[in-house]
């Protein structure tokens, strides 16, 4: 018998399963790129912790995009919007972050300042990425949220207040380690980038295990690795 041919993606000598498992590795756990490149090499597969860097980011792009279309309409109508400072290179920026109300990651975004521009532009890009209009928007008592809110959905109630927010700044916690791991973002793109890929293959893999059985747990979690193999052969095939 003959062993069936892997498949590759496109001028890539290693095959699509390989890149897309080190791409799994990098950003489902909190690992180093150095971490993935051992947990490799102890299973003969031979390459460089700068190779796995560069999988992470042309392929995590791209199954971030595909998991983001096929999860689109089907999140929870009640968001709930943060923000975090990150600091690069010794400047200040901010993270502006939406979950739902199950705390999956509708989208990210980093930008220099907290203003009522930045809200407003990180409301139009949940609108036209999630394609409907929230219930109800939770926020802080940041004053931008307020204004913005009422410029682009002034029909959409709105609750402004820190402690009904706990979701939003729980949803910063993953993020933190990954910082702490990576030694601290090294330029604002690396972090878009990361931000954008993470938030979507973690909400893949958000089973909220608490809830659950451990025969319901195995079936979600056998689904969601499922999904994952299917969104690496589309983009192969």
């Amino acid at each position: 018998m003959t062993e069936a041919a892997h498949v590759h993606f496109r001028r890539h000598r290693f095959p699509a399963e390989i890149i897309a498992h080190a791409v799994w590795l990098y950003y489902r756990f909190p690992l180093s790129l150095r971490d993935v490149e051992d947990l490799l090499a102890e299973r003969g597969i031979s390459v460089t912790f700068q190779t796995v860097a560069e999988w992470a980011a042309k392929f995590g792009l791209k199954f971030a995009h595909q998991l983001r279309r096929r999860a689109r309409g089907h999140f929870a109508d009640k968001w709930q919007l943060d923000e975090m400072v990150v600091m690069i290179k010794g400047k200040r920026y901010w993270l502006w972050r939406a979950v739902d109300a199950n705390g999956y990651v509708l989208d990210a975004l980093l930008q220099s300042r907290r203003n009522k521009a930045t809200a407003l532009r990180l409301m139009r890009k949940l609108l036209k990425g999630q394609g409907t209009i929230p219930r109800v928007l939770v926020t802080d008592k940041l004053r931008s949220y307020s204004a913005a809110k009422a410029e682009l959905m002034p029909g959409v109630e709105h609750r402004s207040h820190k402690g009904l927010n706990n979701r939003a700044e729980n949803s910063h916690l993953p993020l933190r380690r990954r910082e702490r791991r990576m030694m601290r973002f090294k330029s604002a793109r690396q972090c878009q980038r990361f931000v954008s890929t993470h938030g979507q293959i973690a909400n893949l893999f958000l089973l909220h295990r608490k809830h659950l059985n451990a025969i319901d747990h195995r079936q979600l979690r056998t689904h969601a690795i499922s999904i994952w193999h299917e969104t690496a052969g589309a983009i192969a095939a």
